[in-house]
């Protein structure tokens, strides 16, 4: 594993997650919000995601470029095996939250909201019984994970389900297609929900960018 693809945002999500090879001269930038710091409040505070952007995503870009730039400049094989953990935890958390701030919309920008008939809630419908059912499901999946992490709702190929799937630390999910991704990192919540995660679990969903979420379901069906 080398390096993250140059962009983890639709319409490349799934190539994104398993495209470790890039040019090492070719360096990696954090990328800008499709909204303000400050768009999705009250649900997430303006304070929480100018840090999470501009602190926590910066330090994972910097990271991955340094592990590449190390990489390409390992004389030995087991040189560049010691740098496998830094390119995963790196490469990983610029994936992951590359992901996230696309997952996220303003509620003016039809945040939280799910279009009855799209090919998504049709989905959620089928594997799940709804979508509170699914927003139960995983929350308490999600809530589950022990230390630091994040929740998946991903897209199947093998069994042409949608599933809810965690995955440990900045680690990728690469078992699946991502479609909604939620970071229970607790600098993704801890300045405003303290360590009551539950209430930010609940707090997000008003905030999902359904739009983003059936596009990348409607792209994964079809591969």
């Amino acid at each position: 594993m080398l390096s993250i693809a140059r962009s983890a945002l639709r319409p490349s999500i799934a190539a994104a997650a398993r495209r470790f090879v890039v040019p090492a001269s070719s360096l990696h930038t954090l990328p800008e919000l499709p909204y303000a710091y400050n768009a999705l409040e009250p649900h997430i505070s303006g304070q929480i995601m100018e840090l999470h952007h501009t602190k926590h995503h910066q330090t994972y870009v910097n990271g991955l470029n340094a592990a590449e730039e190390s990489y390409a400049k390992a004389l030995s094989p087991k040189e560049q095996i010691k740098l496998q953990s830094a390119l995963k935890f790196n490469g990983g958390g610029h994936i992951n939250h590359s992901l996230f701030w696309r997952n996220l919309a303003p509620t003016s920008s039809g945040g939280g909201h799910l279009p009855p008939n799209s090919s998504l809630a049709k989905a959620i419908q089928e594997d799940f019984g709804g979508l509170d059912a699914l927003k139960k499901k995983m929350n308490a999946t999600t809530a589950a994970i022990q230390g630091s992490g994040w929740g998946w709702l991903g897209y199947n190929s093998d069994t042409k389900k949608l599933e809810i799937v965690t995955t440990a630390n900045q680690d990728p999910l690469l078992t699946h297609t991502p479609i909604i991704g939620i970071d229970i990192w607790e600098h993704a919540f801890y300045l405003q929900y303290k360590n009551v995660k539950v209430d930010y679990l609940n707090e997000i969903w008003s905030v999902i960018n359904f739009e983003e979420a059936n596009a990348r379901y409607e792209e994964a069906i079809k591969a």
